[in-house]
Protein backbone atom coordinates (compact mmCIF):
# COMPACT_ATOMS: atom_id res chain seq x y z
CA UNK A 1 0.00 0.00 0.00
CA UNK A 2 2.28 2.75 -1.28
CA UNK A 3 1.54 6.28 -0.08
CA UNK A 4 4.34 8.30 -1.70
CA UNK A 5 7.99 8.26 -2.77
CA UNK A 6 10.83 10.66 -3.55
CA UNK A 7 14.28 10.42 -5.14
CA UNK A 8 17.15 12.36 -3.56
CA UNK A 9 20.44 13.46 -5.09
CA UNK A 10 22.60 11.39 -2.74
CA UNK A 11 22.66 7.80 -1.47
CA UNK A 12 19.96 7.59 1.22
CA UNK A 13 20.99 5.71 4.36
CA UNK A 14 18.60 6.78 7.15
CA UNK A 15 14.98 7.88 7.64
CA UNK A 16 13.51 8.95 10.96
CA UNK A 17 9.99 10.11 11.84
CA UNK A 18 9.88 12.91 14.41
CA UNK A 19 8.48 11.61 17.74
CA UNK A 20 7.53 15.01 19.16
CA UNK A 21 3.91 16.13 19.45
CA UNK A 22 2.88 18.45 16.65
CA UNK A 23 5.59 17.13 14.35
CA UNK A 24 4.60 13.50 13.74
CA UNK A 25 4.08 14.38 10.08
CA UNK A 26 7.79 15.30 9.73
CA UNK A 27 10.21 12.76 8.28
CA UNK A 28 13.98 13.33 8.19
CA UNK A 29 16.21 11.62 5.63
CA UNK A 30 20.01 11.68 5.36
CA UNK A 31 22.47 10.78 2.60
CA UNK A 32 26.08 9.68 2.29
CA UNK A 33 27.93 9.73 -1.03
CA UNK A 34 31.61 8.88 -1.52
CA UNK A 35 33.21 10.97 -4.26
CA UNK A 36 36.18 8.88 -5.36
CA UNK A 37 39.38 10.29 -6.82
CA UNK A 38 42.87 11.32 -5.78
CA UNK A 39 41.38 13.03 -2.76
CA UNK A 40 38.15 11.18 -1.91
CA UNK A 41 35.44 13.28 -0.31
CA UNK A 42 32.34 12.22 1.60
CA UNK A 43 29.39 14.49 1.04
CA UNK A 44 25.79 14.25 2.17
CA UNK A 45 22.55 16.03 2.91
CA UNK A 46 19.76 16.24 5.45
CA UNK A 47 16.18 16.72 4.26
CA UNK A 48 12.80 17.19 5.94
CA UNK A 49 9.50 16.03 4.47
CA UNK A 50 5.93 16.86 5.40
CA UNK A 51 3.61 13.88 4.97
CA UNK A 52 -0.14 14.24 4.57
CA UNK A 53 -1.43 10.68 4.69
CA UNK A 54 -4.97 11.77 3.80
CA UNK A 55 -3.97 13.29 0.46
CA UNK A 56 -0.79 11.28 -0.14
CA UNK A 57 1.23 14.49 -0.42
CA UNK A 58 4.92 14.01 0.34
CA UNK A 59 6.60 17.41 0.20
CA UNK A 60 10.23 18.25 0.83
CA UNK A 61 10.10 21.32 3.05
CA UNK A 62 13.80 21.69 3.87
CA UNK A 63 17.17 20.43 2.64
CA UNK A 64 20.80 21.31 3.22
CA UNK A 65 24.12 19.94 2.00
CA UNK A 66 26.36 18.46 4.66
CA UNK A 67 29.31 16.20 5.17
CA UNK A 68 28.43 12.55 4.55
CA UNK A 69 26.00 11.38 7.23
CA UNK A 70 25.98 7.81 8.54
CA UNK A 71 23.13 8.10 11.04
CA UNK A 72 20.46 10.47 12.37
CA UNK A 73 18.23 10.25 15.45
CA UNK A 74 15.58 12.54 17.00
CA UNK A 75 15.86 13.00 20.75
CA UNK A 76 13.29 11.13 22.88
CA UNK A 77 10.35 13.44 23.69
CA UNK A 78 9.96 12.42 27.35
CA UNK A 79 10.61 15.44 29.56
CA UNK A 80 12.09 17.47 26.71
CA UNK A 81 10.40 20.40 24.98
CA UNK A 82 12.90 20.88 22.14
CA UNK A 83 12.94 18.71 19.02
CA UNK A 84 16.61 17.91 18.41
CA UNK A 85 18.03 15.89 15.53
CA UNK A 86 21.50 14.45 16.09
CA UNK A 87 23.66 13.41 13.15
CA UNK A 88 26.77 11.21 13.04
CA UNK A 89 29.09 12.53 10.34
CA UNK A 90 31.88 11.02 8.27
CA UNK A 91 34.23 13.85 9.30
CA UNK A 92 34.15 12.70 12.93
CA UNK A 93 31.66 15.34 14.08
CA UNK A 94 28.52 14.90 16.13
CA UNK A 95 26.07 17.67 15.30
CA UNK A 96 22.82 18.66 17.01
CA UNK A 97 20.13 20.56 15.13
CA UNK A 98 16.78 21.84 16.33
CA UNK A 99 13.51 21.68 14.43
CA UNK A 100 12.34 25.22 13.89
CA UNK A 101 9.03 26.56 12.59
CA UNK A 102 5.41 25.50 12.55
CA UNK A 103 4.36 22.24 10.99
CA UNK A 104 0.85 23.37 10.07
CA UNK A 105 1.26 22.74 6.37
CA UNK A 106 4.53 22.70 4.47
CA UNK A 107 6.09 26.12 4.92
CA UNK A 108 8.55 27.51 7.41
CA UNK A 109 10.01 24.26 8.75
CA UNK A 110 13.79 24.04 8.94
CA UNK A 111 16.73 22.79 10.96
CA UNK A 112 19.08 25.10 12.82
CA UNK A 113 22.39 23.86 14.17
CA UNK A 114 22.57 24.16 17.95
CA UNK A 115 26.04 22.75 18.46
CA UNK A 116 28.64 20.48 16.93
CA UNK A 117 31.75 18.82 18.28
CA UNK A 118 34.55 16.86 16.65
CA UNK A 119 34.37 13.53 18.45
CA UNK A 120 37.18 11.72 16.66
CA UNK A 121 39.59 11.68 13.73
CA UNK A 122 37.69 8.53 12.74
CA UNK A 123 34.21 8.50 11.22
CA UNK A 124 31.07 8.62 13.39
CA UNK A 125 29.01 5.62 12.24
CA UNK A 126 26.04 5.40 14.60
CA UNK A 127 24.41 7.24 17.49
CA UNK A 128 21.75 6.72 20.13
CA UNK A 129 20.23 9.03 22.76
CA UNK A 130 19.72 8.04 26.38
CA UNK A 131 16.06 8.20 27.54
CA UNK A 132 16.45 11.63 29.18
CA UNK A 133 18.12 13.10 26.04
CA UNK A 134 21.12 14.26 28.08
CA UNK A 135 23.71 11.87 26.61
CA UNK A 136 24.51 10.27 23.26
CA UNK A 137 26.53 7.15 22.58
CA UNK A 138 28.51 7.25 19.32
CA UNK A 139 30.09 4.32 17.48
CA UNK A 140 33.33 5.10 15.61
CA UNK A 141 35.06 3.52 12.64
CA UNK A 142 38.21 2.79 14.68
CA UNK A 143 36.27 0.51 17.06
CA UNK A 144 35.88 3.08 19.85
CA UNK A 145 32.66 4.15 21.52
CA UNK A 146 32.21 7.69 22.80
CA UNK A 147 29.73 8.87 25.45
CA UNK A 148 28.88 12.52 24.84
CA UNK A 149 26.78 14.72 27.14
CA UNK A 150 24.42 17.44 25.91
CA UNK A 151 23.83 20.07 28.58
CA UNK A 152 22.70 23.63 27.91
CA UNK A 153 23.30 23.20 24.17
CA UNK A 154 26.91 22.13 24.69
CA UNK A 155 28.44 18.80 23.72
CA UNK A 156 31.17 17.33 25.91
CA UNK A 157 32.88 13.95 25.66
CA UNK A 158 32.37 12.19 28.99
CA UNK A 159 34.21 8.99 28.21
CA UNK A 160 35.69 7.14 25.24
CA UNK A 161 37.28 3.72 25.04
CA UNK A 162 38.38 1.07 22.58
CA UNK A 163 35.46 -1.34 22.61
CA UNK A 164 36.12 -3.42 19.49
CA UNK A 165 38.82 -4.37 17.01
CA UNK A 166 37.03 -3.13 13.90
CA UNK A 167 34.26 -0.71 12.84
CA UNK A 168 31.69 -0.17 15.57
CA UNK A 169 28.49 -0.28 13.52
CA UNK A 170 26.01 0.04 16.35
CA UNK A 171 25.70 1.20 19.94
CA UNK A 172 22.65 1.87 22.10
CA UNK A 173 21.58 2.75 25.62
CA UNK A 174 19.44 0.33 27.57
CA UNK A 175 16.22 2.34 27.82
CA UNK A 176 15.29 0.59 31.08
CA UNK A 177 18.78 0.81 32.62
CA UNK A 178 20.48 3.83 30.98
CA UNK A 179 23.74 3.13 32.80
CA UNK A 180 24.18 0.18 30.41
CA UNK A 181 25.42 0.65 26.84
CA UNK A 182 25.49 -2.03 24.14
CA UNK A 183 27.96 -2.18 21.26
CA UNK A 184 28.30 -4.30 18.12
CA UNK A 185 31.08 -4.44 15.58
CA UNK A 186 32.60 -5.93 12.45
CA UNK A 187 34.62 -8.16 14.81
CA UNK A 188 31.37 -10.20 15.32
CA UNK A 189 31.24 -9.26 19.01
CA UNK A 190 28.20 -8.03 20.89
CA UNK A 191 29.06 -6.35 24.23
CA UNK A 192 27.45 -4.59 27.17
CA UNK A 193 29.20 -1.92 29.27
CA UNK A 194 28.36 -0.37 32.64
CA UNK A 195 28.91 3.40 32.69
CA UNK A 196 28.82 3.54 36.49
CA UNK A 197 32.37 2.19 36.51
CA UNK A 198 35.29 4.30 35.38
CA UNK A 199 36.57 3.22 33.00
CA UNK A 200 33.37 1.55 31.85
CA UNK A 201 33.25 -2.10 32.80
CA UNK A 202 32.39 -4.83 30.30
CA UNK A 203 29.33 -6.61 31.72
CA UNK A 204 29.29 -9.32 29.06
CA UNK A 205 30.64 -10.17 25.63
CA UNK A 206 29.21 -12.53 23.05
CA UNK A 207 31.75 -13.48 20.38
CA UNK A 208 30.56 -16.89 19.13
CA UNK A 209 26.91 -16.35 18.19
CA UNK A 210 27.14 -13.88 15.30
CA UNK A 211 29.10 -15.36 12.40
CA UNK A 212 29.57 -11.96 10.76
CA UNK A 213 29.59 -8.32 11.90
CA UNK A 214 26.93 -7.06 14.33
CA UNK A 215 25.07 -4.19 12.65
CA UNK A 216 22.19 -3.25 14.96
CA UNK A 217 21.08 -3.62 18.59
CA UNK A 218 17.59 -2.66 19.79
CA UNK A 219 16.18 -3.00 23.29
CA UNK A 220 12.51 -3.95 23.37
CA UNK A 221 10.66 -0.88 24.78
CA UNK A 222 7.79 -3.12 25.96
CA UNK A 223 9.91 -5.80 27.70
CA UNK A 224 12.93 -4.94 29.87
CA UNK A 225 14.30 -8.48 29.48
CA UNK A 226 14.28 -8.63 25.67
CA UNK A 227 16.76 -7.30 23.12
CA UNK A 228 17.28 -7.77 19.38
CA UNK A 229 20.49 -7.92 17.37
CA UNK A 230 20.97 -7.89 13.62
CA UNK A 231 24.00 -9.02 11.68
CA UNK A 232 25.54 -9.26 8.24
CA UNK A 233 24.98 -13.02 8.68
CA UNK A 234 21.29 -12.33 7.83
CA UNK A 235 19.90 -13.39 11.23
CA UNK A 236 17.65 -11.40 13.52
CA UNK A 237 18.27 -12.71 17.04
CA UNK A 238 16.20 -12.35 20.21
CA UNK A 239 18.15 -12.21 23.47
CA UNK A 240 16.78 -12.82 26.94
CA UNK A 241 18.84 -10.51 29.15
CA UNK A 242 18.10 -12.52 32.27
CA UNK A 243 20.52 -15.16 31.00
CA UNK A 244 22.76 -13.49 28.46
CA UNK A 245 25.49 -16.16 28.44
CA UNK A 246 22.91 -18.77 27.51
CA UNK A 247 19.63 -17.11 26.52
CA UNK A 248 16.50 -18.69 27.95
CA UNK A 249 14.85 -18.34 24.54
CA UNK A 250 17.44 -19.02 21.85
CA UNK A 251 15.29 -17.51 19.13
CA UNK A 252 16.44 -16.34 15.72
CA UNK A 253 15.21 -16.05 12.15
CA UNK A 254 17.03 -15.64 8.84
CA UNK A 255 15.68 -12.66 6.91
CA UNK A 256 17.58 -13.45 3.73
CA UNK A 257 19.75 -10.34 3.78
CA UNK A 258 22.09 -8.60 6.18
CA UNK A 259 19.94 -7.12 8.95
CA UNK A 260 21.10 -3.49 8.94
CA UNK A 261 18.37 -1.83 11.04
CA UNK A 262 15.53 -2.97 13.29
CA UNK A 263 12.82 -0.80 14.84
CA UNK A 264 10.25 -1.88 17.40
CA UNK A 265 6.78 -0.50 16.81
CA UNK A 266 6.18 2.31 19.33
CA UNK A 267 2.87 0.87 20.59
CA UNK A 268 2.29 -2.65 19.24
CA UNK A 269 4.28 -5.07 21.35
CA UNK A 270 6.26 -7.67 19.45
CA UNK A 271 6.07 -5.92 16.07
CA UNK A 272 9.42 -5.22 14.44
CA UNK A 273 10.42 -3.48 11.21
CA UNK A 274 13.71 -4.68 9.68
CA UNK A 275 15.88 -3.34 6.85
CA UNK A 276 17.44 -6.43 5.26
CA UNK A 277 20.03 -4.89 2.91
CA UNK A 278 19.94 -7.29 -0.09
CA UNK A 279 16.41 -8.56 0.61
CA UNK A 280 14.22 -5.52 1.04
CA UNK A 281 12.27 -4.84 4.22
CA UNK A 282 10.38 -7.15 6.56
CA UNK A 283 7.73 -6.78 9.24
CA UNK A 284 8.40 -9.41 11.87
CA UNK A 285 6.34 -10.68 14.79
CA UNK A 286 8.26 -11.61 17.93
CA UNK A 287 6.04 -13.67 20.23
CA UNK A 288 8.07 -15.17 23.03
CA UNK A 289 9.92 -18.17 21.63
CA UNK A 290 8.48 -17.72 18.13
CA UNK A 291 9.64 -15.25 15.48
CA UNK A 292 7.97 -15.07 12.08
CA UNK A 293 7.85 -12.77 9.05
CA UNK A 294 4.38 -11.26 8.61
CA UNK A 295 5.06 -9.29 5.47
CA UNK A 296 7.87 -8.21 3.14
CA UNK A 297 8.30 -5.05 1.09
CA UNK A 298 10.54 -5.24 -1.98
CA UNK A 299 9.81 -2.12 -4.01
CA UNK A 300 13.34 -0.79 -3.54
CA UNK A 301 15.99 -1.79 -6.08
CA UNK A 302 19.07 -1.23 -3.97
CA UNK A 303 20.54 -1.78 -0.50
CA UNK A 304 17.74 -1.55 2.08
CA UNK A 305 19.25 0.62 4.79
CA UNK A 306 16.86 2.92 6.66
CA UNK A 307 13.42 2.19 8.11
CA UNK A 308 11.08 3.69 10.70
CA UNK A 309 7.51 3.66 12.00
CA UNK A 310 5.52 6.87 12.23
CA UNK A 311 5.27 8.00 15.85
CA UNK A 312 2.31 9.43 17.75
CA UNK A 313 -0.37 7.23 19.26
CA UNK A 314 -3.16 9.25 17.61
CA UNK A 315 -1.83 8.18 14.22
CA UNK A 316 -2.46 4.54 15.10
CA UNK A 317 -5.87 4.69 16.76
CA UNK A 318 -8.01 4.65 13.62
CA UNK A 319 -5.92 2.22 11.61
CA UNK A 320 -3.79 0.69 14.32
CA UNK A 321 -3.36 -2.50 12.30
CA UNK A 322 -1.88 -0.63 9.31
CA UNK A 323 0.71 1.84 10.63
CA UNK A 324 2.68 4.18 8.38
CA UNK A 325 6.22 3.14 7.47
CA UNK A 326 9.14 4.99 5.84
CA UNK A 327 11.99 3.13 4.14
CA UNK A 328 15.00 4.13 2.07
CA UNK A 329 17.56 2.50 -0.18
CA UNK A 330 21.10 3.48 -0.97
CA UNK A 331 22.23 3.41 -4.59
CA UNK A 332 18.83 4.16 -6.13
CA UNK A 333 18.54 7.19 -3.78
CA UNK A 334 14.94 6.42 -2.95
CA UNK A 335 12.64 7.19 0.00
CA UNK A 336 9.27 5.43 0.16
CA UNK A 337 6.31 5.86 2.53
CA UNK A 338 3.84 2.96 2.71
CA UNK A 339 1.46 0.94 4.83
CA UNK A 340 1.47 -2.83 5.30
CA UNK A 341 -0.86 -4.68 2.95
CA UNK A 342 -2.09 -6.94 5.74
CA UNK A 343 -3.73 -6.13 9.05
CA UNK A 344 -1.03 -6.32 11.68
CA UNK A 345 -2.46 -8.21 14.64
CA UNK A 346 -0.36 -10.01 17.21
Amino acid sequence: MDVAHCYLEGNVDAVEFCPHNGYHNVLAASTYTLQEGEKPTRCGSISLFNIDVDTGNFDMVYSEDTCGIFDIKWNPPAGHSSSFLAQADADGYLRIKTLDGCCDGVEGVNLKEVTGEKISDSMCLYLDWNPSATSITVGLSDGCVSIVSLLESKLEIQEEWKAHDFELWTTSFDIHQPNLVYTGSDDCKFCCWDLRDSPSNKVFQSSKVHTMGVTCIEKNPHDPNSLLTGSYDEFLRVWDLRSISKPVNETSISLGGGVWRVKHHPFIQGLVLAACMHNGFAIVANKGDKVEVLETYKKHDSLAYGADWQKGEANHIEGRSKPLVATCSFYDKLVRVWRPCNDITL
